[in-house]
Formats: structure tokens, C-alpha cells, sequence
């Protein structure tokens, strides 16, 4: 990797202006509907084909594949495409940042993507928009058309552990960046959220964009609580102007 390098962990609220909500904020989805965390809980969705079918009727009814980058999800493109060092490491599914322009093999998704589906038996993989066809056709919970096995989203479940290799590359960046934001993320959420300490433990300048306060702020060179709609751009315009701090 060239250095300086710029690593940006995002996490639920980068993506909230674009009509993805968030999960652990005041008025994030858990808080509101307990119950809905058991349909992306891995094993209450393996052992009860009541759950499956109820998690497939939300992802019918999910904003992720009709979402649009924003203005937050542009300005990260645009930093990379303007030629200072950029990597994603994002907690989110949505494929917002390489919608915006950045290239995929720049973007590291801890989580998953939920643009995708894979077998939990012979682990093939589609597009979600074809499991999401089958279940408007009648398909409460699709099966696998190779095994006959359980489809699922892409994504990490609550209870399955993070891809060893994505979270080995992930950890790299972070010792390696000169320059860490952790935007829009509880910096909760571990071995994500342990990232922030690891980049500021190799020296990184640590910098937390979030509207509500995290473990991590008071190891933060600069704490920004401004909309991130409208504080990243310019953050991230200041980085490109004057170069990383």
C-alpha cells in the first residue's frame, strides 16, 4: 500500500440519508423491534422455517436494493478517485460505497452484502434479486435450486463469526493508515469497532464522525457530531485540498 493512507470504517449512519435506517441508534430498529433481531439471528433463522419466511417477507420489503448512494457515500468516492490512498472497511451491506464509484476491491465488507444470496449447504451464490423473484412468485422460503439446501442473505448473521481473511486484510489497513475515520458507527460492535484502538494504537490520526458519543472518542484526535451528510464532504474535501493530515 502507497502511504499516506486514508482508511474509513463506516458504519449504519452513512448510510441513514439514504433511507437505510440504523439499527443501534435512538431510533434505530432493534430499539424499536426487538423481535426483528431474531429473523437475522443465524440460529433462530436455521431452526425455524417460521422465521425464514417472515425474513424473507422483510427483505421484500427492505429499502437496501432501491437505495442510492448520498452525498457521504460520493465524497469517499471522489477522495479516492481524486489519487490519495483510500480504503473502505464497512459494518454496512448495502454496496453503497461501490455504487458511489469506489472500486470493489478498495471496499472491505465485514458483514456481508445483502445484494447477494448464498446456499447454507453447497454455499453457491446470485444475485438477491433472483431469490427475491422467486418469493414474489410464491416461494415463502426458496430453497436451493443446486441442493435443495437453505438460502439466506450474504451477509454475517447475529451468532456467525466474521470471514477470517476479510477481518486479516481489514486489520492491515488499520495498522497501516495514517489517517482513521470511524463514520457513522457506534464503534459497539467488536472486532469492527476495535479497529479505531488498533489505527490509533500504530499511530493513526483517529478521527470519529457520529452523531452519538462512542468508546472511542476520547482517543480521537477530532470528534465531529455534525450531520454526515454534510461533515464528511467537507472533512474529506479538506483531505483532498491540503492532503491527510
Amino acid at each position: 500500500m502507497n502511504s499516506p493512507l486514508v482508511a474509513i470504517l463506516s458504519g449504519a449512519g452513512i448510510s441513514t440519508d439514504s433511507g437505510i435506517p440504523d439499527y443501534r441508534g435512538p431510533n434505530g430498529l432493534w430499539r424499536r423491534d426487538p423481535e426483528a433481531e431474531k429473523l437475522v439471528t443465524y440460529a433462530y433463522y436455521m431452526g425455524d422455517p417460521e422465521i425464514r419466511r417472515r425474513s424473507w417477507r422483510m427483505r421484500r420489503k427492505n429499502r437496501t436494493l432501491r437505495a442510492e448512494p448520498n452525498a457521504a457515500h460520493r465524497a469517499v468516492a471522489e477522495l479516492e478517485r481524486s489519487g490519495v490512498p483510500v480504503r473502505v472497511i464497512t459494518q454496512n451491506v448495502d454496496g453503497l460505497h461501490q455504487r458511489a464509484g469506489m472500486p470493489a476491491r478498495k471496499v472491505l465488507e465485514l458483514h456481508g452484502t445483502a445484494r447477494e444470496f448464498v446456499c447454507t449447504g453447497c454455499h453457491v451464490r446470485g444475485p438477491m434479486e433472483d431469490a427475491l423473484a422467486r418469493v414474489e412468485a410464491g416461494e415463502e422460503d426458496p430453497p436451493c435450486r443446486r441442493c435443495g439446501g437453505i438460502l439466506k442473505s450474504a451477509t454475517v448473521m447475529f451468532g456467525q463469526r466474521l470471514d477470517s481473511a476479510v477481518l486479516g486484510e481489514a486489520l492491515a489497513i488499520a495498522k497501516a493508515s495514517t489517517v482513521f475515520l470511524a463514520v457513522g458507527s457506534s464503534l459497539q460492535v467488536q472486532p469492527a469497532a476495535g479497529l479505531a484502538g488498533v489505527a490509533a494504537d500504530h499511530g493513526a490520526r483517529l478521527i470519529v464522525v457520529n452523531a452519538e458519543p462512542t468508546p472511542y472518542d476520547d482517543r480521537a484526535h477530532e470528534v465531529v457530531r455534525d450531520p454526515i451528510g454534510t461533515a464528511l464532504p467537507e472533512l474529506l474535501l479538506r483531505f483532498g485540498r491540503e492532503g491527510t493530515p
